[in-house]
């Protein structure tokens, strides 16, 4: 979990916009249950953040601050994280393109009822793409955690007061993104077949507090909801009213995957965007 910094009152302008964004971030993240729609809002306060960012490392008293510095590791690791954090989120963005055809190819299945065969073979690609994400996701996690891990662990020593400031509030803007995408594998790791076991991932990779019974069944009821349909349907092909639920379901899924491959794809431009700067202030 993130914690709330605190900046001295005499902080620009700018660093105490960005940490309002942190602040409300990290309420988010105490709150968050990790459903569509919250990591929805948790890319879109994302985006927010990093348009603050880049007007923070815009400033000349920034750039002058972060270009006078010793070659230290803390510089090293902000590099390092930010090339960490473009291939999460380039990768997560894969995911999710891939399994969001997915929904859709089957989705126009339903939708045309073209008989048993093209929807069962839909169906198929559409559960192999939930094996896949699944997979995907959890390899994702395991290079989150590793990330995770090594933040942090270089010192911030003999720095003046604006170079330790924008250290910091670079250390956290990394922290808050990795949570936030820890948030979206999560929930896309969810296995096709109910199974407790799956919620140790929780555990073992989020930072987050105690997550209730009822609440980790209220975040799997979105792919739920359309994996025990579409196994009915698998079964028992005559069966209208599940086709219908499935296709209700997936519909509302393909606007939610709509939202966050947009969230991605702008959060991807500003990952890029806040690297390009720091690698031109660094190599002055």
């Amino acid at each position: 979990m993130l914690d709330q910094i605190s900046l001295p009152s005499k902080s620009h302008p700018t660093t105490l916009k960005i940490q309002d964004e942190l602040n409300k971030l990290g309420k988010w993240e105490e709150s968050s249950t990790s459903t569509l729609g919250a990591i929805c809002n948790g890319l879109s306060g994302m985006e927010d953040l990093y348009k603050c960012l880049d007007e923070l490392l815009s400033l000349q008293s920034t750039q002058q601050a972060l270009s006078h510095h010793q070659p230290e590791k803390w510089v090293d690791e902000l590099l390092d994280g930010s090339v960490s954090l473009l291939d999460i989120c380039g990768n997560t963005r894969d995911v999710i393109s891939q399994f969001k055809e997915n929904v859709e190819d089957l989705q126009s299945a339903l939708r045309r009822r073209k008989g048993d065969v093209c929807i069962e073979s839909s169906i198929n690609n559409y559960i192999c793409s939930r094996k896949k994400m699944n997979n995907d996701a959890k390899k994702l996690l395991v290079a989150m955690k590793k990330m995770d891990n090594k933040a942090g662990a270089s010192p911030l020593l003999d720095q003046d007061h604006q170079l330790s400031t924008v250290a910091r509030v670079l250390r956290d803007v990394n922290a808050i993104s990795i949570s936030i995408f820890q948030s979206l594998l999560l929930f896309s790791s969810q296995v096709l077949k109910s199974k407790p076991s799956r919620w140790s991932l929780v555990s073992k990779f989020m930072q987050k507090g105690t997550v209730s019974c009822q609440e980790k069944q209220k975040n799997m009821e979105e792919l739920e909801t359309i994996d025990f349909a579409l196994r009915t349907i698998s079964s028992k092909r005559e069966d209208l009213e599940k086709m219908q639920i499935a296709y209700k379901g997936l519909g509302a899924l393909e606007v939610s995957i709509e939202g966050l491959d947009d969230g991605l794809e702008c959060i991807f431009r500003n990952l890029i965007k806040t690297r390009a700067s720091l690698l031109n202030i660094f190599s002055h």
